[in-house]
Order: C-alpha cells, then structure tokens, then sequence
C-alpha cells in the first residue's frame, strides 16, 4: 500500500494499517464510554464474571509457567546468549538500567497498594480464613502481598521483553510483537496475521496503562484532599489527569536517553528517600521481622498461592485479587517488556532476566514490608485508624501512615510529588512504545505519534474513571488481558524455538571447527610418522642391501670356476 502523503504524513512518519486500526478501536471504546458510562460498566462487570468464572484457572496456570520457564533461561545454556553483537556494550549504566526497569514497572502500583493491600487484607482475610483485624489476618495479608508483587508480575514483564529484545538486537529485526511470532509464522507476519498481532497489543497496552495511571490519580486526589481539603471525586480527578498530561507532553518532548532517563534516576532517589524516612523513623526492628518472616512464608508457600482457585467457594476475592493483578501484569506486559527491551541492549540474557524479575521484586517485598509492616505496627499497637481509613477510601491508608511520623505533612507532600513523577514517566514511556508499534517498529517514533497516543491515553483514563473508578479500572484489565495472555503463550514457544535453533547452530559449529582441528591435528600426526619411518629405514636402504648380495654371489660363482 501506497503510503499517505501530505502534511499530516510527514507529521506522523511512516504508519501503517496498525496504527489506523488501533487508533480507530481506542477512539470508538472512549466515545461509547463517555456517552453511555453505566452501560459499559454493565457490560464490563458480566463479560468479567464470564472470564472470572469460566477460564480464571487459566490465568493462575500461565503466569506461574512463565516464571519457571524465564528462571530456566537464566540458569541453562541460553542464559550466555547476548542481546546484541558479540561486541555491544550495555546502552545504558547498570544502576540507571535498573532504575528504568523500576519506574517504568510497577512504581505507581506499589505507592498505591503498599498501605492499601495489606490494610484491606487486614480488614478482610484472603479467601475468607480468619477473623478480620487479626494478626493472623495481618501476616497472611502481607504474605498475599508479596505474592502478587512478585516474581509472577515481573516474570510477565522479563518474558516479553526478552523476546523483543532477541529478535531487535540478536536479529537486528522490528521492534514489534508480530516479529516474535516469526518463528511460528514465518512471512505470515509480514501480512494480515502480524498486523492483527500488533492491534491486540496496542489494545492491550492501552487498557492496561489506563489502568495505573488512574490509580494514580486517584492516589493524589486522597493526598491532595487530605492536605487542602479538595473534594475525592472525579471532578478533581479529572484536572489531575489533565496536569500530569501536560507535564509528560513536555517530557515527550525530549529524547528518551534524557527524559524518562532523567525522571527515572529522580523517581529512584525520591522513593528511596521515602522509604528510608519511614524505616528511619518507623516501627524499624518491627519491619525488619516482618520483612523476615514473610519472605520465609512467601518462598515456602509461593507455589500453592499460584494455584489457589478457591472452587469449593462462592466467595469472589480470586477475582478481585490475584486474577486482576495477574491480568494488569499481562496486559501492562506490552508496554514494560517492549520498553525494558528498548534500554536492554548488550546484556546477555541471564543478566537481563536477573535484573528484571531478582532486583526490583526484592525492592518491592522490602517496600511493602515498610510501609504495609509500619500501617500494621501503628494500626495493631497505637490504633492510628488507618484500617478505617483504607476501608473508607482506599488510597488514603497511606497519608494515615505518613501523620504518624515526624514531619508528616512533608512526607505527604513527598508521597504526591513521587506518585506524579512516576505517573509522568509511566505515560511518557507508554506513549513510546505505543508510537513503536504503530510506526512499524521504528526505535524512535515521531513526537505527533507520541502525543497523539498521549492524548487517548489521558482521555482513556477519563473514561474509565467515569464508568466506575476502581471497579472499572480491575474490570477492564482483566477482559483486555486474556487475548494477550494466549498471545504470549505463542510467544514463549517461539522464543524457544529461535534460542534452541541458536544454541544447535552454536554447537554445529563447534563440532564442525573440533572437526577441522581433528583433521589438521591428523595430518601433522601423519606427516610426523612418514618422518620418523623414513628416518629410520631409508627408501635407499633395501636397494644397496640387494646390490651387496648380488655382488657377494658374482664372487661365490667366480671362485667356484676356478677351483674347477
């Protein structure tokens, strides 16, 4: 197809059939949302419960293979592959690598349901065991939360990231997800069956990204009412939205090696003052044993929360807590795994899958043991009421958290500016990888490509806040999460197929070079032997022998004449 000229061409660089279709769904979705709200949630809600109950084992089942099989490419041969020449150097500095990977991830998640998910834990057991506002609902609430921050979301992130990243660097193809399939498809990707790919993943992406940064408005709105009094609603929530898509748009406007790179390293700097503040000036050694303890639990106990399903059950709280999670992951796992693949060039795979799934699950379990350790400490021991507080507005269990300790307003103040800076570089990042796979894979999209996904994101986010806020925001992740998890169950066979193909090339051609050095080795062995024979019985040798007979018998007969 002949592609589109004119000012507007020139504006958006080279998009195809991609970028129109997956403009054209998000745009339909938003129109629908913002005409008819209750019927969409309606709709939303029944499609919901029919995935919920009919294939939620599913969901389980998946993403705990995807763990297992990302642990068994670190550890074995493929683990040595390098994402990149044999010569490429890592893009960017280990800690600046990791710091990306963190605030690209999950760093609005976490600020959100550090104090949220343990406290609504507490107030109410995972899968109904035990009475609420217990200490036996305390540890099990923290267990559950280190488990659905773990390694199954970041598996989900390092799966997808790494098979882009082995097709871009290793293949030096596209940046697409269609290009993973290659394996599978062979040129069917380069027709209607790996576009049809890249619309689900936008899709995908869209809804998932939606996702966190409306949780993320929703966090600020708590702390802005908390501090000036401003109304929880959507009305505010709104302008909120609206001025963290002004900040990112200026933020798109700079290359990614300076903006996202630079918001990412103050994101780190800024969580980690936090984070040190409240074990500073916390419940430490409370936080410490709770850290402890729950890792104990978690590792002990992590492949039978994989696979609880609850069946004997009427009760809801799978769906509402490991299935939605699960699903987030999967359909935030577009947007992570392209973008870590993006930064991960010249790493070799068993450092790529360490850095991703190791390093920030560790930080994770160590930020929710301190700020869901410290909610649980002043909630058990000094009846702070930030248990009531969550169960009245989620997010604001929290700022409840931070008045606790000494400059509480300060920290307050700080806990808003970080969820904003990590919305900021979400959206950013986001709007990249959007831009990427609707402009053929390019590494570098066009700015209007940018904002023009940077605006439907925003007003995606508006939506679904106006269909129901938080129900709406768990209802669509886990609808929009199903076809790309069946997507990425291809893509875990097709990445297989490509690195056992290398590793047999790899030791083909290690037989073949042990072959030839077999052979070189033989001959010189040969030539030395014909050496060493021919020193030792000359050619010449048999020849003189014989002559010396002939005469000794000439001798004989003459002397025999004579006597005659």
């Amino acid at each position: 197809m002949k592609p589109a000229e004119g000012p507007a061409a020139s504006l958006l660089g080279d998009v195809g059939a991609v970028f129109r279709v997956s403009i054209g769904i998000v745009v339909i979705f938003v129109i629908a949302a913002a005409i008819a709200p209750e019927a969409i949630r309606r709709v939303a809600q029944a499609i919901l419960h029919a995935t919920a109950t009919n294939i939620g084992w599913m969901y389980l089942l998946v993403t705990t293979s995807f763990v297992g099989f990302m642990l068994f490419l670190a550890v074995s041969r493929f683990g040595t592959i390098k994402l990149g020449a044999a010569d490429d150097p890592p893009e960017f500095p280990f800690a600046s690598w990791l710091a990306m990977i963190f605030s690209g991830g999950m760093g609005v998640g976490l600020v959100f349901w550090g104090v949220a998910e343990p406290m609504m834990h507490f107030n109410q057991p995972p899968l109904g065991a035990g009475l609420p506002r217990t200490a036996d609902a305390a540890q099990s609430g923290m267990r559950f939360a280190f488990f659905h921050w773990g390694l199954h979301q970041w598996g989900n992130f390092a799966l997808v990231g790494l098979a882009i990243a082995y097709v871009r660097f290793r293949h030096e193809s596209h940046g697409l997800i269609s290009e993973t399939f290659r394996s599978l498809l062979g040129d069917h990707v380069d027709s209607g069956w790996g576009k049809a790919i890249d619309v689900l993943t936008v899709v995908s992406t869209v809804f998932g990204v939606a996702t966190t940064l409306g949780l993320g408005a929703l966090q600020i709105n708590s702390g802005i009412a908390r501090l000036a009094g401003v109304p929880y609603g959507f009305s505010a929530q709104f302008v909120i939205v609206a001025i963290i898509g002004g900040l990112f748009m200026v933020s798109a406007m700079t290359p990614l090696d300076r903006g996202v790179r630079l918001l990412s390293n103050a994101n780190m700097l800024l969580a980690a003052a936090l984070l040190i503040l409240v074990l500073a000036f916390g419940p430490t050694s409370f936080i410490f044993g709770v850290l402890t303890q729950t890792v104990g639990e978690y590792l002990g106990n992590v492949l039978q929360m994989s696979l609880v399903t609850s069946p004997y059950s009427t009760g809801a709280w799978v769906e509402q807590w490991t299935l939605f999670y699960w699903a987030w992951g999967l359909s935030w796992a577009p947007f992570v795994g392209s973008f870590i693949a993006r930064i991960s060039r010249g790493r070799t795979i068993r450092e790529f899958v360490l850095g991703v799934m190791i390093v920030p699950v560790a930080l994770s379990m160590l930020w929710f043991a301190t700020f869901g350790g410290a909610a649980i400490h002043f909630e058990i021991y000094e009846h702070a009421g930030i248990a009531d507080a969550v169960a009245k507005e989620v997010p604001a269990g929290l700022y409840v958290l931070l008045e606790q300790l000494p400059g509480g307003t300060i920290l307050t103040v700080a806990s808003i500016a970080l969820v904003g800076m990590f919305l900021v570089t979400s959206a950013d990042s986001a709007t990249f990888v959007l831009g990427m796979f609707t402009s053929k894979g390019v590494l570098n999209p066009t700015r209007a490509v940018r904002l023009l996904w940077g605006t439907l994101q925003l007003l995606m986010v508006v939506v679904l806040l106006l269909t129901g806020g938080l129900e709406s925001l768990r209802a669509v992740s886990i609808i929009a999460a199903f076809p790309f998890m069946i997507l990425m169950i291809l893509i875990a066979i097709s990445l297989y197929r490509d690195l056992a193909k290398e590793i047999a090339a790899q030791d083909a051609k290690a037989r073949l070079l042990e072959a030839r050095i077999e052979r070189l080795l033989m001959r010189e062995s040969e030539r030395e032997a014909a050496e060493k024979s021919a020193a030792e019985v000359h050619p010449t040798v048999p020849e003189e022998s014989n002559m010396q007979e002939q005469v000794d018998s000439d001798k004989k007969g003459e002397e025999k004449g004579t006597g005659s």
